[in-house]
């Protein structure tokens, strides 16, 4: 098991061991806002309420808190690559609760950006994805988990 540390209240956080339930994301705003190194610095009730981690474990954590094992780190390094030019980023997430469940969402990221145009952070929101997407891109991803193995 993976643990993180919350850099504001210094509290250590263990990822959950993965479960293989889906818990289906019904809709409405879930928003998330970071730092520019994705540090979360606000998470809406919507976001809570679908991770199951309070606001005291969410404001102050690396956004990986949620991240599920299934996704592969090149989708995750295409994300930082675009978002890091200033430019958004869409694309399919397999996400993790805190009880190890997992939801899918479409996700697209914007840079925030400062007077003199320097990022200052990122703004990210979440839509119900298209189940057979879903579908493709699970398959996707474990097809680049897989090449992940072989390169490591």
């Amino acid at each position: 098991m993976r643990t993180l540390t919350n850099l504001i209240t210094k509290e250590k956080i263990t990822k959950p061991v993965p479960v293989d339930e889906e818990v289906l994301f019904d809709g409405g705003v879930m928003i998330t806002e970071t730092d520019p190194t994705g540090i979360i610095t606000y998470a809406n009730r919507k976001f809570r309420e679908m991770t199951g981690y309070s606001k005291r474990e969410l404001i102050g954590s690396p956004h990986s808190i949620n991240r599920h094992p299934d996704m592969p780190k090149e989708a995750f390094r295409q994300m930082w690559d675009t978002i890091r030019e200033g430019t958004m980023w869409q694309g399919y997430v397999k996400n993790m609760c805190k009880d190890g469940k997992f939801y899918w969402v479409i996700v697209w990221i914007k840079p925030k950006f400062g007077e003199n145009g320097e990022i200052t952070g990122y703004i990210a929101g979440r839509k119900v994805p298209e189940k057979k997407t879903v579908i493709l891109m699970n398959r996707r991803y474990k097809e680049m988990r897989a090449d992940e193995m072989y390169v490591s």
